[in-house]
């Protein structure tokens, strides 16, 4: 049997690391990559050539010809949204038909989702979480409470129209004696997932079985995260966190290989740290030094446009995210942000209740608690926009990679040094790693 050439590339923070980018290149090393775990409330931003691409479920492979792309089970499909995706794909050039496989049994968001979501989210002496309010919480709820609807369901029509009836009648009396919501109408909504089933159903197939294929002849697959590891549903900031499993672990239950299919792990991770919604961020900042790290690193959400909270890197949760996802690679993406700062303070431990720890809270009202230690670090204060070559960063920008990469644990693979594909530095070892995994195959590990 041949040996299985597998990488899962994770978030190592709140999500909104870069991951798009990072994803993009690496895929043109990669047969095949997969998305495992979340919804359409994944934002990757992809920069080719100055042209950008926002892709919110599928995969970034699509973006690479003779790449497969594959939305594994683990992932919940607004039907809709997928479609409006693959519509703007095709119109900008990209194929799809032929390289972008769906689950069959991946669970559906419907309408009745976003509705209980949203009021939910706005209901009197509610804690806000956040939300993208895109149903995607509640598409997990039924698909845990065993309710749900696959993506194998949506195309039978019989069956559709029968759960569509039945879970409106639910969804309607609870949302309307709950938070005085519209009734949702589901004759209408019938027809118009009955639409998209039809245009859904040439992408649909056991991916499970064509992944378990690609392995077993010796392809190489990237399993693709979404959000990131302090997002993740057991790991991460609860209750402020995602619905899904957003660590390596969900690419196993989210795909259907066998955990031990994964040879290695690669984290993404800003040079500093951002986070998006409610929740607890220890090293945030709070004054005109995080706006300007906001304005620099363009730090919007892709999907909502929402203002990311910017605060210094965090050790600690770093190296919590290097154990709980087994992370052999880190990514440091956005170096380039922190190019015009003369000082750049490091997050080393935690001090809780006067005593020093590296110990993660469980609880999200530990975090209060928490008084941050720094270790402040020269800057460059030059450019490094653009820099492909490790060698030729400021001595104080590799003195900083060097002092995270022994700090957290994990080694530094490769540093992004800019949004677009070829602003990026590669570290001689990854490469030879990846070219073991990949068999070679890539321009870029060619040239390297």
């Amino acid at each position: 049997m041949k040996k299985a050439r597998t990488a899962v590339i994770v978030g190592a923070q709140w999500g909104d690391e870069g991951k798009g980018k990072i994803v993009d290149v690496l895929s043109e090393n990669f047969s095949v990559v997969a998305r495992y775990a979340g919804g359409h409330n994944a934002g990757h931003t992809v920069i080719i050539n100055g042209k950008k691409f926002i892709l919110q479920l599928v995969p970034c492979g699509v973006l690479r010809a003779g790449c497969r792309s594959v939305i594994g089970n683990g992932v919940v499909l607004d039907p809709i949204a997928f479609l409006k995706e693959v519509a703007a794909l095709r119109a900008n050039g990209v194929q799809v038909d032929g390289s972008l496989f769906v689950s069959n049994r991946a669970h559906v968001i419907l309408p009745y989702h976003r509705m209980i979501e949203l009021a939910s989210e706005n209901a009197p002496g509610r804690v806000k979480i956040g939300t993208t309010s895109r149903g995607i919480g509640p598409a997990y709820e039924d698909k845990m409470g065993r309710r749900g609807l696959r993506v194998a369901d949506l195309l039978d029509l019989k069956l559709l129209k029968i759960h569509i009836e039945n879970a409106c009648r639910e969804k309607n009396m609870i949302a309307h004696a709950l938070f005085n919501s519209e009734p949702l109408d589901p004759d209408k909504m019938y027809q118009e997932y009955a639409e998209a089933s039809a245009k859904i159903a040439p992408f649909v197939c056991d991916t499970a079985a064509l992944l378990n294929r690609a392995l077993a002849e010796g392809e190489s697959i990237a399993f693709e995260g979404a959000q990131g590891t302090m997002l993740d549903i057991d790991h991460g900031t609860y209750p402020f966190v995602t619905s899904s499993s957003a660590t390596s672990g969900g690419a196993v239950t989210g795909t259907g290989v066998a955990p031990t299919a994964i040879d290695t792990v690669i984290g993404v991770t800003k040079a500093y740290c951002t986070r998006v919604g409610g929740g607890p961020f220890p090293s945030e900042i709070l004054d005109a030094i995080g706006d300007l790290l906001r304005a620099r690193g363009n730090e919007y959400g892709a999907v909502t446009g929402r203002p990311r909270r910017t605060g210094w890197i965090d050790l600690p949760l770093l190296r919590y995210a290097v154990a709980i996802n087994g992370i052999s690679w880190l990514v440091v993406t956005k170096l380039d942000v922190l190019d015009e700062m003369a000082e750049i303070p490091v997050c080393v431990s935690y001090k809780i209740d006067g005593k020093t720890t590296d110990d993660i809270p469980a609880h999200a009202s530990g975090y209060d608690r928490i008084e941050c230690v720094y270790h402040r670090v020269p800057g460059w204060q030059t450019s490094t926009q653009g820099i492909t070559q490790m060698g030729k960063l400021p001595k104080a920008a590799r003195e900083y990679l060097a002092f995270l990469e022994k700090e957290s644990g994990a080694r530094i693979g490769m540093v992004s040094t800019g949004p677009d594909r070829d602003q990026t530095i590669f570290v001689d070892e990854f490469v030879a790693e990846l070219r073991t995994l990949t068999g070679q195959k890539g321009r870029a590990l060619a040239e390297h």
